[in-house]
């Protein structure tokens, strides 16, 4: 499938398909999150991240970043470009944008927006992320930030209906060494919300 035709494709399911959700899914790929007891409080944030598709030679991919350690919930871990809401952003998809030019290098006027995906609430960060879902028409630039990305992962839409990434591993968060269905893209453990986001595209890919 080329490029034009994926996007339109992923445009229509997006619209007309009720979206997979992450409760089946949660209890497929995160049984972790169900023990986790902390609800939506009043100090529950808001922050988006932006799933972002480009054409590369005869394949379709996607960036993922890797977060340098530091001393929090998501320190050393993959994820998507993004964070927090900002008062300047003018909704959920312009923090999307500012939050992936911030760390990535992009230029958010390129990216054309297509649809979101579920907002999820994270409980470790006590925050509601909602993925946004868009494209850019050819390759981009990159140009992380140090202070917020170790790495980027261009990672093709190829890998990521490759069935044999999904996988069980140990990994540890702040002290504790937890059993998890993950995926595990380029040798890189991707699990947590980044993984339930992951898991409700490929059901939408399908």
């Amino acid at each position: 499938m080329n490029f034009a035709d994926f996007i339109n494709t992923l445009n229509k399911r997006l619209s007309e398909k009720p979206l997979p959700g992450h409760e089946e899914i949660m209890r497929q790929m995160s049984p972790y999150r169900l023990k986790v007891k902390i609800e939506p409080n009043e100090n529950t944030r808001r922050s988006a991240v932006l799933m972002m598709f480009y054409p590369k030679g005869e394949d379709i991919f996607l960036p993922l970043i890797l977060r340098p350690q530091y001393d929090g919930v998501h320190g050393g871990q993959m994820a998507f470009p993004g964070g927090r809401v900002e008062l300047k952003d003018k909704d959920i998809q312009a923090t999307a944008l500012r939050e992936a030019q911030e760390e990535i290098g992009i230029k958010a006027t390129d990216v054309k927006i297509i649809k979101n995906l579920t907002e999820l609430f994270i409980p470790p960060s006590n925050m509601f992320c909602q993925p946004v879902v868009g494209y850019m028409a050819s390759r981009p630039d990159f140009y992380p930030d140090e202070r917020e990305v170790a790495g980027i992962f261009e990672v093709s839409i190829s890998e990521i209906l490759d069935p044999s990434i999904v996988q069980v591993r140990t990994v540890e968060t702040r002290g504790v060494k937890l059993e998890t269905p993950c995926f595990v893209i380029q040798d890189q453990i991707v699990w947590g919300a980044t993984a339930l986001m992951i898991a409700e595209l490929i059901e939408v890919l399908r």
